[in-house]
């Protein structure tokens, strides 16, 4: 993940957030190493003053979006928020992952319910906040719950039907 010579600082972020994106469907030790290289390389360049336009805080925030902690999960909220600001339509959605990974990783229900997670080996949205209504999703370009619950119900029969 080094800089390539003379990279764009934009360009690079966006390359960043695409191999993020991409390595999504990989496993293992290797896959871990590549995600913190890359939010290292965010860091440093938000550290320079790098992230100047909407579309390089928004990649920026799909890289952090997918951290190890809650301080990572919130970087990326900011700077989705801050690219949704300056007038990035995709933001709204990375702001609410992160905002329920965010609230997730303290112990709190989501908001959006944009997170599927295991218990008791199944698949499910855990608990989300009632008093956040489908309306308030769809600002943030989220499903209705039902459909965020029938999309983790849909991710429960895959996984048993491959077994």
């Amino acid at each position: 993940m080094e800089p390539r010579s003379f990279e764009d600082p934009s360009a690079e972020l966006e390359r960043l957030a695409e191999e993020q994106i991409n390595d999504l469907d990989s496993t293992g030790d290797e896959r871990t190493r590549r995600g913190r290289t890359r939010r290292e390389r965010v860091l440093a360049l938000y550290g320079q003053g790098a992230l100047r336009s909407a579309q390089d805080n928004y990649h920026a925030a799909l890289v952090m979006l997918y951290g190890d902690d809650v301080a990572h999960f919130e970087l990326a909220k900011t700077f989705a928020q801050r690219a949704g600001a300056l007038g990035e339509p995709r933001a709204w959605s990375v702001i609410a992952a992160s905002w329920d990974r965010s609230l997730l990783g303290r112990g709190q229900p989501q908001r959006f319910g944009t997170q599927f997670i295991r218990e008791h080996g199944r698949w499910s949205l855990g608990q989300v906040d009632p008093r956040v209504t489908d309306a308030q999703r769809a600002l943030y370009g989220v499903p209705p719950l039902w459909v965020q619950q029938q999309n983790a119900d849909q991710l429960q029969r895959r996984e048993e039907e491959g077994s």
